[in-house]
């Protein structure tokens, strides 16, 4: 008589230890993200992104960043506003470790914040603050059905002030005349650049625009108008909307200063939706 041996696989990591090494403060810099001026924004805003949910998910003790409605239908933690402080981005090179220091906090029952203070061996080159909001889509594969809905929070939550929450519910509302020392109400554009997003690139694993690419298409227009733009220094993102796939969006440069090197634009549906607003200063604009 003979036993036959089963061989099983060894368990992997489940999602819950994944999310945790994902949230690691340490990452080795390569290629993937860094561009002609040191540190790649486009791939900072992904990879803060990527914590905001997971760390949003442990918060409200989830497995995994599936978040849903009361009711079982599929939520988003869609990023509203986004804000760049104090960047350093030129100082940074390959192999350097970039060390994120990221913490949590509620602003109130609809939006969650969270900071990322960014530094290269000890020296700060930025901070970056993430508010999201929980959507859904009101009607199936329509992304200008995206409506705001409520998950359910844990007892006992404390809400903290958020100065770019505030800023993001002035601006959403028309309350706020100036930000950066540009206008914010202006509205006619001084110039226009048109895209075409390619749904493999620009759009995410849910079919939204992605939001780091909102800085990212603004900032080609910038470069085709500004051909010596420097480095960032801060950057304010207001997000108001979404598109569909194989919808054209339109970036607006709406006010500048020469002096301050800083800029107000905004991204627009053809049907002039506006879907997002930003705000952004330089080393040098010319």
């Amino acid at each position: 008589m003979s036993a036959a041996l089963l061989d099983f696989p060894p368990a992997g990591p489940s999602a819950r230890d994944l999310m945790e090494r994902a949230l690691d403060p340490h990452i080795l810099l390569g290629m993937p993200h860094l561009n002609g001026n040191g540190l790649s924004e486009t791939w900072l805003m992904k990879e803060v992104g990527h914590r905001h949910w997971l760390m949003l998910a442990c918060h409200l003790g989830l497995d995994n960043a599936a978040f849903r409605t009361a009711d079982g239908e599929e939520a988003y933690a869609a990023i509203c506003a986004t804000s760049l402080t104090d960047a350093r981005f030129d100082v940074v090179q390959a192999n350097n470790i970039l060390t994120i220091h990221s913490r949590l906090s509620v602003v109130s029952r609809t939006r969650t914040s969270t900071r990322h203070e960014l530094s290269v061996h000890g020296r700060s080159v930025g901070a970056i603050e993430l508010i999201s909001t929980f959507v859904y889509r009101t009607i199936k594969d329509n992304n200008h059905s995206i409506a705001r809905v409520t998950l359910p929070e844990p007892p006992g939550q404390r809400f903290q002030p958020s100065r770019l929450a505030e800023n993001a519910a002035d601006i959403r509302n028309g309350r706020l005349a100036t930000h950066f020392g540009v206008s914010v109400l202006a509205n006619k554009a001084l110039r226009t650049f048109r895209f075409d997003p390619s749904a493999s690139q620009e759009f995410n694993g849910a079919g939204l625009f992605y939001f780091a690419e909102y800085q990212a298409l603004a900032d080609r227009a910038l470069e085709n108008w500004f051909p010596c733009k420097g480095p960032v220094v801060r950057k304010d993102v207001f997000f108001l909307g979404n598109i569909e796939r194989n919808e054209s969006v339109f970036f607006d440069l709406v006010d500048f200063s020469d002096e301050q090197r800083t800029v107000h634009g905004q991204l627009r549906r053809e049907n002039g939706k506006v879907i997002a607003n930003i705000f952004g200063t330089w080393t040098c604009l010319r």
